[in-house]
């Protein structure tokens, strides 16, 4: 483990104690009827830690925070969840949470071989064709959910996971660029680009505008990291292009918006307490009315509001448990991608996977939190983690196990059969 001036036992101690003083506050000021409630829901923490702590000791790695780090997180919103509207347990995000935290484990796995990504990187671009097409022909018109009766799956929040992994391959082809015309250019940034326009456009059609920002970002983010390769300096001319491009994109797409999102972005909330402005009306006065402790676990009401464990989970949180401890949620998942960033990534590919996760995760919370406070309009994207969903669940524990790739063991390098077999950097 690297050395941080805590041992494993001291990390995971910390970890219990965060869930163990979060579970105190739901015994004492929990709105339950019974002592079984929140006695079920402490023993399913308290054992998965317990269990999940034990288990990491036999993954051979070299560092154990974002494993920790993200078990923190992740049991810390199952007992926010578990207390909307009253002490329970909320059993359908308890599993999904213990399956992204297998999900992270297969994410890593995935991403820790750079030469593997490569070799096959045009699976993934299959991969991303084939949850495009199912978005069209199995989401019903113009809809983004497969409902498959006893479970409901979004394709694109999976979509999500391999469009972030597709911009981290190929970065050497940055320095072969090919003339087309009277343009160099490099094929793959082309196929990225097509890739980049296509899925817009589907975001567009399927009325999905509320991820298109997260796309985009992944998007900047990944094109910025592809043209900087190797330490290249960006052009004047190139950033004063590129800036423009996309200030006139964001123009034309508010000039051209849907009426129901002309509807978000003009109306006035307070003017329309009982309509439009309604959701977002109820969100900030429970953010009021919880105040900097809130009113306790379970004695909350804008559970009553829709989406009130999803797009506007923030104020739920505020509501119930006060706005400091909805900061520290908030203060976890960004501790998560800062310790991947801060920890140089052990390679150019693990850095552009890296702020491709960072630029989706950034991109989602600020939506949501932004919108929870009526300072842009609601877009229907959760925060990772901590809102309920099960596709969004499963598809940030793939991204995390991506971070945590950065910050594996260095991996052996293909060597020529008359070289000595030893590791090196990856390049």
């Amino acid at each position: 483990m690297y050395k941080n001036g805590l041992s494993y036992g001291g990390i995971t101690l910390l970890s219990l104690l965060t869930h163990i003083s979060l579970l105190t506050v739901v015994f004492v000021k929990g709105d339950y009827e019974t002592i079984i409630s929140p006695i079920i829901l402490s023993s399913a923490v308290l054992v998965s830690d317990i269990l999940y702590f034990f288990i990491l000791k036999f993954l051979k790695q070299n560092t154990y925070t974002l494993d920790i780090l993200l078990i923190t997180l992740l049991n810390m919103s199952v007992i926010f969840q578990s207390c909307f509207g009253g002490v329970g347990f909320a059993l359908k995000h308890f599993i999904f949470s213990i399956l992204a935290l297998i999900c992270c484990q297969v994410g890593f796995k995935l991403a820790q071989n750079y030469h593997f990504i490569e070799k096959y990187k045009y699976i993934f671009y299959g991969i991303c064709g084939v949850l495009i097409v199912s978005i069209l022909l199995f989401t019903g018109s113009r809809g983004m959910w497969i409902d498959l009766g006893f479970i409901t799956i979004q394709p694109s929040e999976f979509l999500k996971v391999f469009f972030v992994l597709v911009f981290a391959t190929s970065i050497a082809q940055q320095q072969k660029k090919k003339k087309v015309l009277f343009v160099r250019v490099v094929y793959d940034n082309m196929a990225l680009l097509a890739l980049t326009g296509i899925i817009m456009l589907l975001q567009w059609w399927c009325r999905d505008l509320g991820s298109l920002p997260t796309f985009a970002a992944v998007a900047g983010c990944g094109f910025l990291m592809r043209i900087c390769y190797p330490k290249a300096k960006l052009s004047k001319k190139l950033i004063i292009s590129l800036s423009s491009v996309g200030l006139v994109v964001i123009i034309i797409a508010l000039k051209f918006a849907p009426s129901y999102v002309q509807d978000r972005l003009n109306v006035d909330i307070w003017s329309d307490p009982t309509g439009n402005g309604w959701q977002q009306c109820q969100a900030l006065i429970a953010i009021a009315e919880g105040g900097w402790f809130g009113k306790g676990p379970g004695h909350g009401a804008l559970y009553k509001v829709p989406a009130a464990d999803t797009d506007i989970v923030f104020s739920s949180i505020c509501e119930e448990w006060g706005m400091l401890m909805a900061l520290l949620a908030v203060f976890m998942i960004i501790l998560l991608l800062a310790t991947a960033l801060i920890n140089i990534p052990r390679s150019y590919f693990h850095t552009t996977l890296t702020v491709g996760v960072c630029a989706a995760f950034i991109a989602q919370m600020a939506l949501n939190i932004f919108g929870s406070c009526n300072m842009i309009p609601f877009t229907g994207v959760t925060i990772p983690f901590i809102s309920q969903g099960g596709s969004s669940m499963l598809a940030c524990g793939f991204m995390i196990g991506f971070l945590k790739a950065g910050q594996a063991t260095v991996f052996p390098v293909p060597i020529r059969p008359s070289q000595p077999k030893i590791n090196r950097r990856a390049v």
